[in-house]
């Protein structure tokens, strides 16, 4: 896995909105949809706490305007930049749409386990990896270089619950 100084600036961009997301009581993960020349052309946060609809992912919200807004070989050549590791519902949605590159912060085992240390609920999903729902998906992470940043969200998330 290599990780280059511009992946570093859009993961730092995902977790800046995961900490938007916490801070407006929603899940903290965050997303930036990069084009193959670099530069950002869509980003969310999680807000399934603030509308009342569990299915208001920022992944899923890329997948979506990618959908509507850019060519299937600009979605071939996007990068996608996320807090944490696509559910499977996002997943599938990002092979769907055809969306290229993924690069997570943290893990769904990760996160699943600092949640579970915590005494959380289980998700009402099965947890897994990105490439266990769409094989051939470019996937590259855990980045160990925001992975406590990250945790700290996670942990402060679920102590506040």
């Amino acid at each position: 896995m290599t990780i280059s100084e511009a992946d570093l600036v859009h993961l730092r961009r995902a977790v800046e909105l995961a900490r938007e997301a916490f801070a407006a009581g929603d899940g903290p993960f965050g997303s930036v949809l990069v084009d193959g020349g670099g530069v950002e052309r869509f980003a969310d946060r999680n807000r399934e706490v603030s509308t009342s609809d569990p299915t208001r992912h920022p992944e899923f919200e890329i997948a979506r305007w990618a959908a509507a807004n850019l060519t299937v070989d600009e979605r071939a050549d996007a990068t996608v930049y996320t807090s944490g590791e696509h559910c499977p519902m996002c997943s599938a949605a990002h092979a769907w749409v055809g969306l290229g590159r993924i690069v997570y912060v943290a893990s769904a085992e990760q996160i699943t386990g600092w949640r579970r240390d915590l005494g959380a609920a289980l998700s009402p999903v099965s947890v897994l990896p990105i490439t266990a729902v769409a094989p051939d998906l470019p996937v590259e992470g855990p980045v160990d270089e925001l992975v406590p940043e990250v945790r700290a969200l996670i942990e402060r998330a679920v102590r506040l619950r």
